[in-house]
């Protein structure tokens, strides 16, 4: 605690993780892992191989930012999720509504309860239509996380 009354804890559980590169030409009816290849910050070490591992029992905010290219408009959708050893969170994107090959983005935040050694990692879902041309860019995409009670 300092003078201003600010408390903070060096060792909370937080994290924030980017792509070292872009994941390109990813698999169509297949799923996927997100590579977060660079941390900029792992307060812990509970963040390694693309996943994050709950140190403690607790509520847990999660974030997940996906920026794409070369979106092929004849796929159906692509699914986005997070998969903790509790649940599955899912937000489901489709590409068609962009009415033509090119960008997009997906943000997916939840508040999760986790236990400890329970882990969350990122996954893509691609349907078995259109090209295997989609690209997650990593300069742009981000994952993060930290423990909220």
């Amino acid at each position: 605690v300092d003078s201003t009354g600010a408390v903070t804890k060096p060792l909370q559980p937080a994290f924030l993780a980017r792509p070292a590169s872009t994941q390109s030409n990813l698999a169509i009816n297949a799923s996927t892992t997100v590579a977060f290849g660079t941390e900029v910050f792992d307060q812990n070490a509970d963040f390694a191989s693309n996943t994050f591992t709950a140190p403690v029992t607790g509520k847990y905010q999660l974030n997940l930012n996906l920026s794409f290219q070369q979106l092929d408009n004849d796929m159906t959708y692509i699914n986005v999720k997070l998969i903790t050893s509790n649940r599955n969170f899912t937000a489901t994107m489709g590409p068609s509504t962009l009415g033509a090959d090119g960008y997009g983005n997906v943000m997916l935040s939840v508040l999760s309860d986790m236990d400890a050694s329970d882990t969350v990692f990122a996954r893509l879902d691609l349907p078995n239509d259109g090209a295997a041309q989609t690209d997650v860019i990593g300069t742009n995409s981000s994952f993060s996380g930290y423990l909220v009670a």
